[in-house]
């Protein structure tokens, strides 16, 4: 049995299953809504890419809230799904987790009197579908856990109904946050009852990094809803992680187009207007506004205080990137274009067809980091991962490491590598 499966299987019988930024635009007070009121649960206490989900939620939602017309609160308390507690909130969420038996037919008379419901990847988790047939079976329609995808990818999810109100305004094809991806036992288009929303674009395949885990072909759904009832389920909602020093390597809320897809299906589900264009939902960092793909910036360490540098403002293959004191020059700005799944390729303004790439196509720690010009390689993608208070770390897409200063060396001219994630300022950045 595969290691992830084994220990999902584990967690379903012990009961424990458990941000490229994105820019705001204010919504016209004219153009409002009504407020109404999110309350989701989780119980954030089984696999660290689910509970890191959980609290980069926890800073998401609320924010997305304020700019979308709702209000968003969290609870691990699940005696809170009864009946008199239920009838204060227009939606209700299942961040990593499904309710405990006790509750259950409380949240089953909940949706069947009309309250409106958005589930996240382990809330449909089982391999028991049967120790709760309305909800794996009816309800969600896809029965028991069957697969799961493996390491965590971003792909190109195919919108399956473009006139749902929560694709309103979405492309044929939209980028996916990166993210495990489950299937399941029974095949929801034969269900006239579940409506599919997205799905695994072919152009996805392979999906999954594991040539063990990994899906080459097939149909596999990502969002769908029941036209029963008022609700939504999203497959995804677990981070890349590096689970030896348990930081986060990807961010759920990477992919503007997926975000809009919850803010839209957030709206709907609270009776609320799509046709309105939705504010496009906050990062953890609003602050500090977008990171604007056209715009040149500088980039500053946290720990030396010093910028991002190529050195002697080399413009040629294999400058070496190195700190340096702020000084202003073209040689300490740079651009952040998106290439695809929320990642971006990082240019130099010296000269723009050159991008920070990792040496050799390295995976190892302390690879140098120097500029190359830019081939679509994957040691020359990062992923730009919000940390909060307008800082970033920033995650190569070929190694899953981090742009490190080597020993949080506070000097001059040291030269920038790739280094096992480790949550520690000397990998942490920020934009000015």
């Amino acid at each position: 049995m595969p290691k992830r499966l084994f220990r999902r299987t584990m967690a379903a019988f012990s009961g424990l299953a458990v941000i490229a930024a994105i820019g705001l635009a204010v919504r016209p007070a004219e153009a409002a809504d009504p407020p109404f009121k999110v309350l989701a649960f989780y119980n954030g206490t089984w696999d660290a890419a689910h509970i890191d989900f959980d609290k980069e939620a926890l800073q998401w939602f609320p924010q997305a809230g304020a700019q979308n017309g709702f209000t968003w609160e969290a609870t691990t308390d699940w005696s809170r799904l009864n009946a008199s507690n239920l009838a204060q909130y227009k939606v209700i969420m299942f961040l990593d987790d499904s309710p405990p038996t006790a509750q259950r037919a409380a949240f089953q008379t909940y949706m069947q009197n009309g309250g409106a419901w958005l589930g996240f990847h382990v809330s449909a988790f089982t391999t028991d579908a049967n120790s709760w047939s309305w909800y794996y079976n009816t309800f969600l329609g896809s029965g028991n856990f069957q697969t799961n995808t493996w390491g965590p990818t971003a792909e190109t999810l195919k919108i399956e109904d473009r006139t749902h109100p929560s694709t309103a305004g979405l492309a044929a094809t939209i980028p996916s946050a990166v993210s495990e991806w489950y299937s399941w036992s029974k095949d929801l288009r034969q269900n006239p009852d579940i409506d599919i929303l997205t799905s695994i674009d072919a152009s996805s395949f392979p999906v999954g990094t594991d040539p063990n885990q990994q899906w080459t072909s097939g149909f596999y759904p990502i969002m769908w809803t029941n036209k029963n009832y008022k609700m939504l389920y999203a497959n995804f909602g677990h981070n890349g992680m590096n689970y030896d020093t348990n930081t986060r390597t990807s961010s759920t809320f990477a992919s503007a187009q997926q975000n809009q897809w919850l803010i839209n299906g957030i709206r709907w589900l609270g009776g609320q207007s799509t046709t309105t264009p939705p504010t496009t939902p906050p990062t953890t960092t609003p602050t500090t506004g977008p990171i604007d793909p056209a715009a040149w910036y500088q980039v500053i360490n946290k720990n030396s205080a010093k910028c991002v540098d190529a050195r002697a403002a080399g413009t040629t293959n294999g400058t070496a990137i190195q700190q340096y004191t702020c000084n202003g020059t073209t040689a300490q700005q740079y651009q952040f274009a998106t290439t695809s799944g929320g990642y971006v390729r990082i240019n130099n303004r010296g000269n723009s067809a050159q991008a920070l790439d990792v040496t050799n196509v390295s995976t190892a720690d302390s690879a140098p980091i120097q500029t190359w010009t830019y081939s679509g390689g994957t040691n020359q993608q990062w992923q730009p991962v919000a940390e909060g208070s307008g800082y970033y770390h920033f995650v190569n897409r070929n190694s899953g490491k981090c742009l490190d200063v080597p020993s949080a060396s506070t000097t001059d001219g040291v030269q920038l590598v790739q280094y096992t994630c480790n949550g520690t300022a000397a990998q942490s950045f920020r934009l000015a």
